[in-house]
């Protein structure tokens, strides 16, 4: 058995014995040895090994004990491992009934059971970076009762949320925020003289390959700020990793393929080993006189490692569901005076514990509800394809004709259809990693060349390239294709991923060209229309969600498909036209001009922008059902910029009222079309009310698609509402100031 000398035992003649000795350890002849007794990482291995049907344990006495943290301290080694397996488990069942992130939280129970172990919170910081892993977290944090409610109306987040609990340090969702917030609170706790400045920053691989932790990194290690970086390397750097492209199916990141080295190039270090080469966050005596005897053990961690050059003390790779090493390490640094910021390496298992998750090709990242046993998810039936593989399979026909299309993901392969688009053209496809801003201008390099980019971003994401679209894109009027998938309300995900502001901080930018569809064959035209569109930068924005099928595409919105299927094949649009779906008396009817909207205040015009067409159909049917009186014309305005302003006209000109629909905040399509109507005079006479439906000014939680439109007053009923109160078939209240 080898034991801790040299360094270590200068460090116990200065009186620091105590705290490095973990209860995996003990004393022999006055030197620190592992205990025979230490379990090691291999005896964790569970049932769930044989096959299925997988199972956890019947009963969680210690889980069970675990209310706070601070209930967790006085647990030992032997209880701390028990917690992390009841824990996983626990996660596995919970996520099972209710869907979510499963594969992130299983990879880290351990670290989150030796986190809460080591650490105070809330005193303490812990920031999760993205938070989809926070599972645990909150489990071990007052919130396992309410687990049977995540990610749905009125339960909790599947991300921290600081409103929700004083252990949520940071709110997240989006990646690459950890490190700066840390720093933050570094700072914020070290000038208001705070007695505890312990911030603990967890980021994964993917989220470190953002541009934004690198310039976290710089600063911390340039202002010295006390901080714990946790590196939790997974090698799942794009959702999912392993997608073909032009860089082949290894990771999305020469970052991932650097940290893999650093694991590979040398063996986990353990506590012993992190104790010889410590006395480098001691004082500078103190170092001098340990440096001739430890220089034998720098040669455990990379003296040269890109961490240490950016200034952090670099402690790693350390097995990171090893419990035995990984509190000790936590421990230590935890009790060093240094305000030398550290980067603990450690490596995890994706998924880990759950051998369906372990072997999935996406590591059951996020799963709907699934059967425990086999792993088998539980996901409704549906006939119609999604807008995402429709979107995808569209552009597939469009790079068959033309070579100089090439898609561009910032690691959303799957989230974005370019996962299928890259199984066709591998070496047009280009995932550049958590890297939206990267990706934009990228884009514009491309389109310099002569290429037609479609940079594939998430509508909230894209949030996160707004300098690049302006600066480098619209500017300059360069033709990159910019597709927003996951426009609108996204549902389970809350309020970090809903695409509610493209409309508005993209509408304001000279030079774009504004489009979104609203069915599957208008998703299908509008793809054609931006590949043959070479004049300028173009915007194609969706929402999550399916296509309709041919039977609602014919009965509601009124096409006449052939043998009743739905094209494959898109067309180029005009740019800047929209079209009348609905004209008074149905989608192929005539008003009677005796009975039906016979004077202009009982003729209504909704005017749509997106996939609100169908519930604006569906109202319109229904007012003139209820009312003959009201006469409804429905249209559709397939472009935001440019507008088309003679159909505006004349639905302005025909009509009494004229409400615009859309998903979007204030700022965006809707104030486009009252700020044309009010530059052409529209308005002047009184003739005309103008009503923009828009989705309201606050953020909607988690629940489903239906419910969030449900509350922000755009589904059928709300459109239906809003028709009766303006042609005054309804009273509305006012209230009071009493009231």
């Amino acid at each position: 058995m080898r034991v801790l000398g040299g360094s270590l035992a200068l460090l116990l003649a200065a009186g620091k014995a105590s705290a490095f000795v973990p209860s995996s350890f003990v004393a022999r002849n006055g030197n620190i040895v592992a205990s025979p007794s230490a379990a090691s990482p291999s005896s964790l291995h569970m049932a769930t090994d044989s096959g299925p049907p997988y199972s956890g344990p019947s009963v969680k006495p210690i889980l069970d004990s675990i209310e706070y943290p601070s209930d967790m301290k006085n647990l030992g080694m032997k209880d701390l491992k028990q917690l992390a397996h009841e824990l996983r488990w626990e996660v596995i069942e919970a996520v099972s009934k209710t869907g979510g992130h499963l594969s992130s939280s299983l990879g880290v129970v351990e670290l989150t059971v030796a986190l809460h172990y080591v650490f105070d919170m809330p005193d303490d910081d812990i920031i999760w970076d993205v938070s989809h892993q926070c599972y645990p977290h909150k489990m071990l944090t007052g919130r396992r009762n309410r687990f049977e409610k995540l990610r749905q109306l009125g339960g909790i987040s599947g991300f921290c949320k600081r409103k929700e609990s004083e252990y949520d340090s940071f709110g997240a969702g989006h990646s690459t925020t950890s490190i700066s917030a840390a720093q933050g609170m570094s700072v914020g706790k070290a000038m208001l003289n705070k007695r505890k400045n312990n911030n603990i920053a967890v980021i994964g691989d993917g989220a470190i390959t953002g541009g934004m932790a690198f310039e976290a990194m710089n600063s911390a290690g340039y202002l010295k700020n006390r901080m714990i970086v946790v590196l939790n390397d997974n090698g799942q750097v794009s959702l999912p990793t392993g997608t073909q492209s032009a860089g082949g199916v290894v990771p999305a990141s020469q970052l991932s393929a650097y940290t893999s080295n650093l694991l590979v190039s040398k063996p986990f270090q353990d506590f012993r080993d992190f104790a010889k080469s410590f006395n480098r966050l001691l004082p500078e005596n103190v170092q001098e006189v340990n440096k001739r005897v430890d220089e034998y053990a720098r040669g455990l961690v990379s003296g040269g490692t890109l961490f240490e050059e950016l200034g952090f003390y670099y402690v790693g790779p350390v097995d990171g569901h090893d419990l035995d090493n990984l509190i000790p390490i936590l421990e230590k640094l935890r009790d060093s005076d240094s305000n030398k910021p550290v980067l603990l390496h450690i490596k995890t298992e994706k998924g880990k514990g759950y051998p369906p998750a372990e072997q999935a090709s996406d590591k059951m990242h996020g799963v709907a509800k699934f059967d425990v046993g086999t792993g088998q998810q539980i996901k409704g039936k549906s006939s119609a394809p999604s807008l995402t593989s429709i979107f995808a399979n569209s552009l597939i026909d469009q790079a068959t004709e033309d070579r100089a299309v090439v898609g561009i993901t910032a690691a959303m392969p799957g989230g974005t259809g370019m996962d299928i688009f890259g199984r066709r053209f591998p070496k047009r496809t280009f995932d550049v990693g958590i890297a939206e801003q990267h990706a934009v201008t990228f884009a514009a390099g491309m389109a310099c060349e002569g290429l037609k980019p479609f940079c594939c971003i998430y509508s909230t994401f894209m949030q996160r390239g707004y300098d690049q679209v302006v600066h480098d894109v619209a500017i300059q009027n360069l033709p990159v294709r910019m597709i927003l998938d996951r426009a609108g309300l996204v549902g389970n995900d809350g309020p970090t991923h809903h695409g509610c502001y493209d409309l508005a901080y993209l509408g304001c930018i000279p030079n774009l060209t504004i489009m979104s569809p609203s069915d599957e064959i208008e998703l299908r035209n509008m793809v054609a229309t931006c590949a043959a569109f070479d004049d300028g930068p173009t915007v194609l924005r969706y929402p999550r969600g399916t296509g309709y099928g041919a039977d609602k595409l014919q009965n509601l919105f009124g096409y006449e498909l052939e043998n009743g299927e739905i094209p494959t094949k898109g067309e180029v649009l005009p740019i800047g036209k929209g079209r009348i779906i609905r004209k008074p008396g149905g989608i192929n009817g005539e008003a009677n001009g005796n009975t039906c909207g016979k004077e202009k205040k009982d003729r209504v015009a909704i005017l749509s922008f997106g996939t609100r067409l169908s519930e604006a159909l569906i109202a319109a049917n229904e007012v003139e059902e209820k009312d003959p009186d009201i006469a409804v014309t429905v249209a559709d305005a397939r472009f935001m910029k440019p507008l088309d302003i003679d159909m505006i006209r004349e639905l302005a000109d025909e009509n009494g009222v004229l409400i615009t629909v859309e998903e979007g905040s204030i700022g965006g399509f809707g104030d486009h079309v009252l700020h044309f109507l009010t530059l052409d005079g529209a308005l002047d006479d009184g003739n005309l009310k103008v009503r923009p439906m828009v989705l309201p000014d606050t953020y909607f939680e988690a629940g489903t698609q239906q419910e969030q439109y449900d509350m922000a007053g755009l589904n059928s009923q709300h459109i239906r509402g809003t028709i009766l109160r303006l042609t005054e078939r309804v009273q509305v209240p006012v209230l009071s100031e009493q009231d």
